[in-house]
C-alpha cells in the first residue's frame, strides 16, 4: 500500500480585486480570489460581517464561490445589494481566510440615461492659442476618461 501525506493549504489568487463597478443593464460577476487544498469552502459576506443570502433573480452565490449579481431595472436599485462592501472566506482543515473588502457598486448611470460630451465653446483672435475643455455630465464623469480629440472625425495629434 502506497500513501502520500496531503499538505493542506490556503492562498489568494488575485488579491487585487477592490472595486467593481457594474451596468444595472448587464449585472456582474465576482469571483472570490481565494483557493485551497484540500478543496475549499468559499462564502460572500456583507462587510457588516452578515453571511449574504441568495435572492433569486437579484443576487446569487455559485457553487465555485463566485458572487452573481443579476441585471436589474433601474427602479430596482437597492444600496445593501448593488452599492455595498462585500468580502469572502475560504476555508478547509488547514484554517480559514479572508479576502480584503471589495466594493460592488453598480453604476446609477452606466448604460441608464443618453448623455451627451461637448466641447465648452472659446473664443480666440486668430493666430493665439485657444484651450478647448471638455464638457462631461457629472452624471458619469466617474466612469468617462478621453482619450483623444477630433476634428470632423480627423484624430488630433498633439
Amino acid at each position: 500500500v502506497f500513501s502520500e501525506e496531503l499538505h493542506a493549504s490556503l492562498y489568494f489568487v488575485n488579491a487585487s480585486l477592490q472595486e467593481v463597478v457594474f451596468a444595472s443593464t448587464t449585472g456582474t460577476l465576482v469571483p472570490c480570489p481565494a483557493a485551497g487544498i484540500p478543496p475549499v469552502t468559499l462564502r460572500w459576506y456583507l462587510a457588516t460581517g452578515e453571511e449574504i443570502y441568495d435572492v433569486p433573480g437579484i443576487r446569487h452565490v455559485h457553487p465555485n464561490g463566485t458572487l452573481q449579481i443579476f441585471p436589474f431595472p433601474p427602479s430596482s436599485f437597492n444600496n445593501l445589494i448593488h452599492d455595498n462592501t462585500y468580502y469572502c472566506t475560504a476555508e478547509n482543515p488547514s484554517g480559514k481566510i479572508r479576502s480584503q473588502d471589495v466594493h460592488i457598486k453598480a453604476g446609477k448611470y452606466i448604460l441608464r440615461e443618453p448623455y451627451t460630451v461637448r466641447v465648452e465653446d472659446q473664443k480666440a483672435m486668430r493666430g493665439n492659442v485657444a484651450v478647448f475643455k471638455c464638457i462631461i455630465p457629472s452624471s458619469v464623469e466617474a466612469y468617462i476618461t478621453v482619450v483623444s480629440w477630433e476634428k470632423d472625425t480627423v484624430s488630433l495629434v498633439s
